[in-house]
């Protein structure tokens, strides 16, 4: 019995570098912008999200500040739940505490105010503080500590059964705007930055609570420090420049200056293996922690003021990518899995074949996809019960194209003649490609290319000055040439076409010439002066 006769595979091209990276796709992945302006268009200046409760009782809130307000929402739905407007002046830094039941936040008066979530009820009010109160943050490891940062240049630990500090840390000599505390240490370690172009590192457990364990040093003022999860290496934003301190070598690790305006808002990402910070150029950059090098980026129309990547799920997956701006916009933009991603994919095609005209088209390839699932649904259905259930492979096999057809039959001039017609159904480069590798195989390449008049000959004169300067075809396009110019260079004379034709290959092949000379000139060029660095 004889074999069934396979049609000839098309040619796959090599895949070049890709434009796109796996990083930038991830990142582009977080689409369905929700643009929320603020009430009274005032700034958004902070974003802030609880981190994971090691119970596995997660929060499912997230907190938004602007103006005298802090907003509650749904990290599931998105959608606002609350809204705390009981401040006496600009509220700053609301967070929710990691249960979800209890939200701090500070004012520009100085107070430090905490609700009851469910309720909206204050439960404690604290006035130690005499100047504005930027940044309030819950421990991460005991539910009752939170600490505080001030312009009284103060930092402060608070116990919530209490009515006054448990510690008072000073030694900044200016406004403290940034603070946290250290993840990974049982004895509660802060990091605050200041206005004075330091940071410093707090401990509690010292005798003198007026002396910081560490200090480092700036060149401009810290806007904003993020400490990560390995409690070793903290970040710190001053001016344009962002810089990795190491705890343990107690010294900067590296300066990350990628931004051209101030750095306003750092969040961790990704599990801790990436860095977001936004700044008020308009730009997030997203850093990997081993190189720190971008490895993604975004533009807003307005200065940043704050950023956040809001995790989801039991594995602390990227949900949310919230950005609060000067213009008075909260931007959320979701990732979405599952059969959410697919939903979404789906919507996207159907939408480009609406705006396409081409939309019956899909429709019917829709229906044959449905129709093809039901069967073989069917089939499994069929065969519950059965030792051994082997599935029938329901698609059809692919019909012979005209040209392959020509090409088994060994008609070599007819084949090409196909391929290089533009009216034909599979008609492409790729097409010409194939059957051209095909008869350089069967050693017919020369066959089909005599024995033809100048009218014959200006389709392929074409593809080969078209594609000649594509890496991926000069060597098929060289041996096509060099059989073009053996076959017909004598008739160029009596054929003003044909002249023609062989002049705009001979003008394109020196000008790549010319080209690559150049390249070459500039590589050596580039290799000495890198010598010199080396």
């Amino acid at each position: 019995m004889a074999a069934e006769v396979a049609p000839l595979q098309q040619l796959k091209l090599p895949a070049g570098p890709s434009v796109v990276t796996a990083e930038q796709k991830y990142w582009r992945a977080f689409k369905n912008q929700l643009a929320i302006p603020t009430p009274t268009e005032v700034p958004v200046t902070h974003i802030t999200a609880p981190a994971a409760n090691p119970t596995g009782d997660s929060s499912d809130l997230f907190a938004v500040t602007a103006g005298p307000r802090v907003q509650i929402y749904s990290v599931k739905t998105r959608k606002l739940v609350k809204t705390f407007t009981r401040f006496g002046d600009n509220a700053r830094s609301g967070e929710i505490r990691r249960d979800g039941r209890i939200l701090v936040a500070g004012e520009d008066s100085g107070r430090i105010q905490v609700f009851d979530v469910k309720s909206r009820a204050i439960l404690k009010t604290w006035t130690q503080h005499k100047q504005p109160v930027w940044t309030t943050k819950f421990s991460p490891t005991d539910l009752t500590t939170l600490m505080s940062a001030s312009d009284d240049r103060s930092v402060r630990l608070w116990d919530l059964p209490s009515s006054e500090p448990t510690s008072v840390f000073l030694g900044h000599t200016d406004y403290v705007r940034s603070g946290a505390f250290i993840p990974g240490t049982m004895s509660n370690l802060l990091v605050s930055g200041s206005y004075d172009n330091t940071v410093r590192i707090w401990d509690p457990r010292t005798p003198t609570a007026s002396s910081s364990v560490m200090v480092f040093k700036h060149h401009a003022p810290i806007e904003d420090v993020l400490p990560l999860a390995s409690a070793t290496t903290v970040l710190a934003s001053a001016g344009n420049q962002i810089s990795v301190l190491d705890l343990v070598a107690a010294k900067p690790r590296h300066v990350i200056t990628n931004h051209q305006k101030t750095v306003t808002s750092l969040s961790i990402a990704s599990n801790d293996r990436r860095v977001v910070s936004a700044s008020l150029d308009g730009h997030i950059k997203i850093y990997e922690t081993t190189g720190w090098n971008v490895v993604a980026g975004a533009k807003y129309p307005s200065p940043i003021l704050a950023v956040r990547v809001i995790a989801a799920g039991s594995n602390g997956d990227d949900r949310h990518l919230a950005v609060g701006m000067q213009s008075g916009v909260l931007s959320l933009r979701t990732r979405l899995t599952g059969h959410e991603a697919k939903r979404e994919a789906e919507r996207e095609k159907e939408m480009q074949a609406l705006l396409a005209g081409t939309i019956a088209t899909h429709d019917r390839a829709k229906n044959k996809r449905k129709k093809q699932a039901t069967a073989v649904k069917r089939l499994e259905m069929v065969g519950e019960g059965a030792d051994v259930v082997i599935a029938n492979d329901l698609s059809r096999p692919k019909r012979e194209q005209p040209w392959q057809k020509d090409l088994r039959h060994g008609d070599f001039k007819g084949a090409l003649d196909r391929a290089l017609d533009p009216t034909s159904k599979d008609y492409g480069p790729l097409t010409v490609l194939t059957v051209l590798v095909a008869l350089r195989h069967r050693s017919a390449l020369r066959a089909a290319l005599e024995g033809r008049d100048e009218i014959s000959v200006q389709p392929i004169l074409r593809w080969v000055n078209l594609h000649i300067i594509d890496p991926r075809y000069v060597s098929i396009c060289t041996d096509v040439a060099t059989h073009l110019l053996d076959l017909y260079v004598e008739f160029t004379e009596h054929s003003v076409e044909l002249a023609t034709a062989f002049k705009a290959l001979g003008h394109r092949v020196r000008l790549e010439a010319k080209r690559a000379q150049v390249a070459v000139m500039t590589l050596g060029m580039l290799e000495s002066i890198l010598a010199e660095f080396d």
